[in-house]
């Protein structure tokens, strides 16, 4: 076998493992509260975190859902670190508790990019909450380093209610 046909078949298999991993743990962990409480988990061998999984996050200033004129949010977090760290920004937009809840069509959240164009960004949607993709936005912060995103939220239903939570993912 060709050392071509073997990088080929190692780049599939990741990228199985990848999309595997994303079914069974994105919309859910993208919109799972951050757990404060200690868990001590006792094993016989050192198991690295897995880098698709964030292991906390940083929540920023919610704002309520406004009709009418967009929204523009920032994402803001420094790396105070003296290591590198992976981070990945994200939206969540939360239902009231009553409902009704929101849906993906209800809203339309955009990214300005480096040019300073708005792209469009895909949401996600699990029980009333809609959501932003974290493994998309993951990038990796040099120590002092800082992540600077902007969004605009742009509600289409003029009957929509809910909170923008704007949050950053933190990983290893």
């Amino acid at each position: 076998m060709s050392s071509k046909n073997i990088r080929i078949r190692v780049a599939l298999l990741a990228a199985f493992v990848a999309v595997t991993g994303l079914a069974t743990a994105g919309p859910a962990l993208a919109a799972a509260p951050a757990v404060t409480d200690a868990v001590t988990v006792t094993s016989s061998r050192a198991q690295a975190p897995d880098p698709a999984i964030p292991t906390d996050f940083v929540n920023l200033p919610a704002s309520p859902l406004r009709v009418g004129a967009p929204q523009e949010f920032t994402v803001t977090y420094r790396n105070t670190t003296s290591a590198a760290t992976t981070v990945a920004p994200q939206l969540l937009v939360t239902s009231p508790d009553t409902g009704p809840f929101l849906a993906p069509s209800d809203l339309k959240v955009e990214r300005r990019t480096g040019h300073g164009c708005w792209v469009t960004v895909p949401l996600g949607s699990q029980t009333g909450t809609l959501f932003t993709d974290l493994v998309g936005a993951q990038r990796v912060l040099g120590a002092g380093e800082t992540l600077k995103e902007r969004y605009r939220v742009t509600v289409l239903d003029a009957e929509a209610v809910g909170t923008v939570e704007p949050r950053v993912a933190l990983y290893g």
